[in-house]
């Protein structure tokens, strides 16, 4: 599938999302609706250590990762495929930002209260709602919570039944691909708009695109250098190349590369060669 340019972006598409809700005055009234309470001031904190590289952790980029004035961490995010695994992936994320919140020898009571939304551009339990909401409940008496304050909450575009109120639901379904209405919908809407109109956005979905292709051809070289490390001492180049669908020079390049970094992984070698090719 070939790239997008900035200006065919949709609200839905991860950067377009991530772009818009960097803008307090759009993000801010989002939330309020979604949660139905009032937010003071929201502020976007960097994240330390989302990845901790000493644990090989799969790797996430968040949409969207912002802090209220009440020290709430909110992550949002945009879904428009359904992979069956959002489950597990909301758990995910969940422990990787409770892994950014504290550190080896912190109190746990340090671990901040925290809302993961997902906004999915499909319906994931199949009951028509909009907003699905998620808390640990004791099974034997659902009035006693769990107490550890996560909260997950999937939202659902195509949602049909009237649980929210108008100005989200309006919100949600122009988030889905409708025209926008109402003043919340517009709001988005606007920063849509701002968005492509923005030479530094411009540039800053220029450098993503760039580099995520390296990213992508990093992860190829990877697979071939795990595959050629195998067969080094036991196919000639030329049997490599064919067998792999590559160059006799990809082969050569990676052979050198190996040879002179013998340490260095599949991943720092395949970095190596995507950095000199």
């Amino acid at each position: 599938m070939s790239q997008k340019t900035l200006q065919q972006l949709e609200l839905k598409d991860d950067f377009m999302f991530g772009a818009v809700m960097r803008d307090p005055k759009r993000c801010k009234p989002l939330l309020e609706h979604i949660l139905g309470v009032p937010i003071r001031e929201i502020r976007y904190p960097e994240l330390q250590k989302i990845i901790d590289n000493t644990m090989d952790a799969k790797s996430v980029r968040l949409d969207v990762y912002i802090e209220d004035s009440e020290n709430t961490i909110y992550n949002i995010e945009m879904q428009t495929t359904n992979k069956k695994n959002l489950p597990k992936r909301m758990r995910y994320y969940q422990g990787m930002i409770d892994l950014n919140i504290i550190s080896r020898g912190d109190e746990y009571n340090q671990l901040k209260k925290s809302y993961i939304i997902f906004i999915c551009d499909y319906d994931q339990y199949e009951e028509g709602r909009h907003i699905y909401t998620f808390e640990n409940v004791c099974l034997e008496n659902s009035s006693i919570r769990f107490g550890d304050e996560t909260v997950k909450v999937v939202l659902n575009t195509k949602g049909t039944v009237g649980d929210i109120d108008e100005e989200l639901r309006n919100a949600l379904h122009y988030i889905g691909g409708e025209k926008p209405r109402g003043e919340l919908a517009n709001l988005l809407d606007a920063g849509v708009k701002e968005v492509k109109n923005s030479e530094e956005w411009r540039r800053e979905y220029m450098t993503l695109f760039m580099r995520d292709r390296e990213n992508m051809k990093i992860g190829d070289y990877r697979r071939l250098v795990q595959q050629i490390r195998r067969k080094v001492d036991v196919m000639t180049y030329e049997e490599m190349a064919d067998i792999y669908d590559t160059s006799i020079s990809d082969v050569e390049n990676i052979i050198t590369a190996i040879k002179n970094n013998p340490d260095a992984s599949d991943e720092d070698i395949a970095s190596v060669i995507v950095e000199e090719g």
